[in-house]
C-alpha cells in the first residue's frame, strides 16, 4: 500500500515525515536515514541493520570470494591495520 503526503521544510532544513508514512513504515524516533539528492529528486532510505541470519549469509558471501581472490587471514589483518593507520 502507498501512501501519498507532502511536507514541508523548515527553515533549518528539517522535514516532518507525516504520521500516516511513520505509522505504514514502522518508523521510531531515532531511526537513522541515508540520503540522496540528484537535480529535484529526494530520496529519504531508512537504515537497517541485516537480520542475523542474512548477516551470517553475507560473511559466507565475503568467505568464499575473499577464498576465491587467494585471500589469507593475515592480509586481512595486514589490510585493516593499514586501514586504522596503524602500518
Amino acid at each position: 500500500m502507498n501512501t501519498l503526503a507532502t511536507t514541508r521544510m523548515s527553515s533549518k532544513g528539517q522535514i516532518v515525515i507525516p504520521k500516516t508514512i511513520r505509522k505504514q513504515l514502522n518508523l521510531q524516533a531515532g531511526t537513522q536515514f541515508v540520503v540522496i539528492g540528484e537535480n529535484d529528486v529526494v530520496i529519504i532510505k531508512a537504515i537497517t541493520a541485516p537480520s542475523l541470519n542474512a548477516f551470517d549469509v553475507l560473511i559466507q558471501q565475503a568467505r568464499q570470494q575473499a577464498k576465491a581472490a587467494g585471500l589469507k587471514r593475515a592480509d586481512i589483518e595486514k589490510a585493516v591495520e593499514k586501514a586504522r593507520g596503524r602500518a
